[in-house]
């Protein structure tokens, strides 16, 4: 991994391997980390950034890899935020939203993560809670 200033934008690879590796973090969240989310990923990633399947997979075993070396959330946010436009993070945040619900359950720690990082990446809270309607309306979910 390239050393990343605040004066030298992330590349293209970069900024979509923060992204999946957030996604990561997402699912790790609850510390299950199941087939279901790494598949929902590939789907988020493919739809998301119109890559095939398998080069969706192969950006998530980098990612998996760089999630892994790296325990620093900081790393990924600041890359998201420094390459992404607020529309591109809203839609980065409903990604989050997707893999967090994935598994059919929302855990506390997903939720907290979720709003840890959209303020990490400057998302308004009005702008995360609509983004997580429309993930719940994509889905089918209905709020308790």
């Amino acid at each position: 991994m390239s050393e990343n200033t605040a004066t030298t934008p992330a590349t293209q690879d970069e900024a979509h391997i923060a992204t999946a590796a957030l996604l990561i973090e997402a699912a790790l969240s609850d510390d299950d980390y199941q087939d279901v989310e790494r598949d929902a990923i590939v789907d988020v990633l493919v739809r998301h950034y119109k890559i095939s399947d398998a080069d969706a997979r192969d950006l998530v075993r980098e990612a998996e890899k760089a999630q892994a070396a790296s325990e620093q959330l900081f790393y990924f946010t600041r890359t998201v935020k420094e390459s992404f436009p607020i529309e591109t993070r809203v839609q980065m945040i409903e990604m989050l939203w997707e893999i967090a619900y994935a598994d059919g359950v929302l855990s506390k720690f997903e939720a907290n993560l979720v709003r840890r990082i959209a303020g990490l990446i400057y998302v308004s809270d009005r702008d995360r809670g609509n983004a997580r309607k429309r993930v719940m309306a994509r889905l089918g979910i209905n709020e308790d």
